[in-house]
Formats: structure tokens, C-alpha cells, sequence
């Protein structure tokens, strides 16, 4: 099972946001990724050892499921 990958759900461990859920947007290189967090649904820059992978994958492009994953409202999502 590939781990680092767009549509990954993981849970952030250091941080701001340690604690709550997000989705991998897109893969940078092997350190680091673009996520977004139920905190904070902007996309930024994520270091992947900050992060604990989930079995879960998503689509990014189907905003409803990336609501309900991230358990946030539709109309807080950026694109």
C-alpha cells in the first residue's frame, strides 16, 4: 500500500493543527506534501513525518466526501 499519496486521509501529530484529520492534495517530493486540514482547509505545506496515515482515500475532485471527511462544511473548502 502506497502511504504518501493524493486523496490520503491522515491525522496531523505536531502542529497547530495536531490532532485533526486531513487529505493529501498533492505529493511535493518524499519529505514533504500539500494538505488540508479540518482546521484549516487552506492547502499548505506539510512535512509527512508530521503526519499518521489512515487506510482511507478519497476523491479530491467530489467536494461532498472531502467535506464529510474532513467533517467540515462544503462552502469552507478552497480550491
Amino acid at each position: 500500500m502506497v502511504l504518501i499519496e493524493e486523496g490520503r486521509v491522515c491525522i496531523k501529530k505536531l502542529g497547530r493543527d495536531a490532532g485533526s484529520r486531513a487529505v493529501i492534495t498533492k505529493v511535493i517530493d518524499g519529505n514533504f506534501v500539500k494538505i488540508m486540514s479540518s482546521v484549516r482547509p487552506k492547502e499548505r505545506k506539510c512535512n509527512v513525518q508530521h503526519l499518521e496515515f489512515l487506510s482511507e482515500k478519497v476523491s479530491l475532485s467530489d467536494k461532498d466526501q472531502l467535506a464529510r471527511v474532513l467533517e467540515i462544511d462544503k462552502a469552507k473548502l478552497k480550491a
